[in-house]
């Protein structure tokens, strides 16, 4: 069996990230990205095939030319407000971009794919801790994307498993990639921007809720945890293991507050805040199980949050700092 990976959006956040760990694993990472998010520079750990995930005839040549034993597809648009404003352009990217990936993967006679879902996918959960069989309800087209390619996996006939993030933070440890979205959305980059003056302060979205400093619980993962998780999955897969859904956090929330205490403490700096209005749709508290994770996977992670901050602040600063 060839050791050949095709990486969809490999030269985006986490998909770097994975491609990294496909690399130390023994495999060897094809990127294939338009690069319209991600970054050329991100791709270091095999060839980088430019292209469209909604180009069919480009798809079936690179699959062709390379030969994958697997996918792992993170391509995907995946700024939440965006989804609202745009979505259309959401569901074609997203969804049809995906159906074709899995038709050019039947085409080519590729087997399996990992699939880079969200919890988004849970909306407002009915249960915390979020557990794989919590309902899925997504408040959002961004979740009603991923959740639709989910069910297209069921009934492709392809080996899969959708890996379902809660928050990813944090950078490569060894400095070698890290976060950069245009424009910036998650919280702990926004977080050292200000650390790094290149925003004047923080905006809290809300610090009434029932939580224990009145603002929103997340639970953050770390990005090479995450990676980790991937060539686990492909591994189970390989191994001949059945089709799963895997939710990949810490089981540990952290607030708002807690992660702008936890970066004053790492930088040093002072890190205005300011409370705003809640934003509609923002559930008080995100936190998931990763019991089958562990269970199925052999999976667990490493990197907690002061971790997550620590390595995400050498990123930035070697990146966007003066």
């Amino acid at each position: 069996m060839t050791d050949t990976i095709l990486v969809t959006g490999g030269a985006g956040y986490v998909g770097s990230h994975a491609c990294k760990a496909l690399d130390a694993a023994g495999f060897k990472p094809v990127v294939y990205d338009n690069l319209t998010s991600g970054h050329r520079d991100l791709v270091r750990w095999g060839p980088l095939e430019e292209g469209d995930i909604l180009d069919r005839g480009r798809l079936d040549a690179v699959i062709a030319g390379h030969r994958p034993a697997a996918v792992l597809h993170f391509a995907a648009l995946s700024i939440v407000g965006d989804s609202v404003s745009e979505p259309e352009r959401y569901r074609r990217n997203n969804v049809e971009g995906s159906l074709a990936l899995l038709d050019a993967m039947k085409r080519g006679g590729v087997p399996a794919i990992v699939f880079s879902s969200t919890a988004a996918v849970y909306g407002v959960p009915a249960e915390v801790p979020i557990r794989e069989s919590t309902v899925t309800s997504p408040i959002n087209p961004y979740g009603e994307t991923k959740l639709a390619i989910e069910h297209a996996l069921a009934r492709s006939g392809l080996a899969w498993t959708a890996l379902r993030y809660f928050n990813a933070a944090g950078a490569d440890p060894d400095g070698e990639v890290g976060e950069h979205h245009e424009p910036e959305t998650h919280l702990i980059p926004i977080v050292l921007d200000v650390a790094l003056g290149r925003r004047s302060s923080i905006a809290i979205f809300g610090d009434d809720y029932d939580t224990p400093d009145g603002t929103c619980l997340r639970d953050y993962i770390h990005v090479s945890d995450l990676a980790l998780a991937h060539v686990a999955a492909l591994h189970r897969l390989q191994a001949g293991a059945s089709d799963g859904l895997f939710n990949l956090g810490t089981g540990t929330g952290t607030s708002v507050r807690e992660i702008v205490d936890a970066a004053r403490s790492v930088t040093g700096q002072a890190i205005p805040t300011q409370t705003v209005a809640r934003r509609e749709g923002d559930p008080p508290v995100l936190v998931c199980s990763n019991a089958a994770a562990e269970r199925d996977l052999g999976w667990c992670p490493k990197r907690g949050i002061d971790d997550q901050i620590a390595d995400a602040w050498r990123w930035h600063r070697s990146r966007f700092g003066a």
